[in-house]
């Protein structure tokens, strides 16, 4: 399908849509909800000026900083994570990246977290270069998260300490040395709808294994504080419809903004339209849903955790 087609698919009937859109996930998936739980190892003080994130320098939320956890602390975190549930753990830090120790201790994290038998290991450490990737592979990261976040023509608007090429490119990096790229988007942040479906003929393009769809949770202290009321819970459901519709093998996975964005029933809504992944627990420095409130949902449409 062209723009102009998704454009068009963006105005029909909800329902129907949502139908559609259920139809590409059957043909595609089987009855299943892959389940992801992350620890922030290391939180606040980054350098970028993305206008949404509570951890930016240029910005001023008022959150708990820290640097590199522990090995061992991140190690049962992932262990807790899979008691609730999750098959997979990622591992985030802020910042554009980690060198010198702080990147050996990250690599002592990875191989912790991965060594776990029934837990893959995940990581979203900035943006790396060639050799920090092949390390992070031997180390055992499965999957890589690198958001494109935004549009090519909207990321501008969002961010200049960096570009949208830094972003593509790093995708392109991780795939290249056989990671598995996990690359999604934020919703709401005053994009428009050609800007979505920008987003997710570029992801079509990157083909990631997993998609997370975040909806912008306005945080006091950052200049997008006030989007709260630019897109509405419809608009997202209808944004992930067409995300399905153009993705029809990529898990696309609920993410940041699902507790205070969503309601219970449109959360529904979007596991019939497309939803096959969850981000599980708590986000970076925003609380998550609970892990029996999930656990119900689920098992109102009869998901199997994978």
């Amino acid at each position: 399908m062209d723009k102009n087609e998704l454009l068009e698919l963006y105005n029909y009937d909800l329902e129907k849509l949502v139908s559609i859109a259920e139809k590409v996930t059957r043909k595609n998936f089987k009855n299943e909800i892959e389940v992801c739980s992350i620890i922030s190892a290391k939180t606040g003080r980054c350098g970028e000026n993305c206008k949404y994130c509570s951890q930016s320098v240029h910005n001023h939320a008022e959150i708990h900083c820290h640097s590199l956890l522990d090995v061992e602390e991140v190690r049962k975190a992932a262990l807790k994570a899979k008691e609730n549930g999750a098959s997979r753990f990622c591992i985030v830090t802020s910042g554009r990246s980690e060198a010198g120790d702080d990147f050996k201790k990250i690599l002592e994290m990875i191989k912790a977290v991965a060594s776990i038998d029934g837990i893959h290991c995940c990581a979203s450490l900035g943006l790396l270069n060639e050799e920090q990737i092949k390390q992070i592979k031997e180390a055992g990261v499965e999957r890589f998260n690198h958001n494109i976040n935004t549009s090519q023509n909207y990321h501008k608007n969002i961010c200049t300490t960096h570009n949208y090429e830094d972003r593509i490119n790093t995708v392109k990096m991780i795939t290249k040395n056989g990671i598995e790229a996990c690359s999604g988007v934020i919703l709401g942040m005053g994009e428009s709808r050609e800007d979505r479906i920008d987003m997710a003929l570029a992801l079509k393009e990157l083909k990631p294994k997993t998609v997370p769809i975040n909806v912008l949770n306005p945080i006091k202290g950052t200049p997008l504080e006030c989007f709260e009321d630019k897109i509405t819970e419809e608009e997202v459901i209808r944004t992930i419809c067409i995300f399905r519709i153009v993705l029809p093998n990529a898990i696309l996975r609920y993410a940041g903004g699902r507790k205070t964005r969503l309601s219970k029933e449109m959360q529904e809504l979007g596991l019939r339209a497309g939803i096959n992944g969850i981000l599980a627990g708590d986000y970076l420095t925003t609380s998550g849903v609970n892990a029996k409130e999930d656990e119900e949902m689920l098992k109102k449409f009869g998901l199997e955790l994978v």
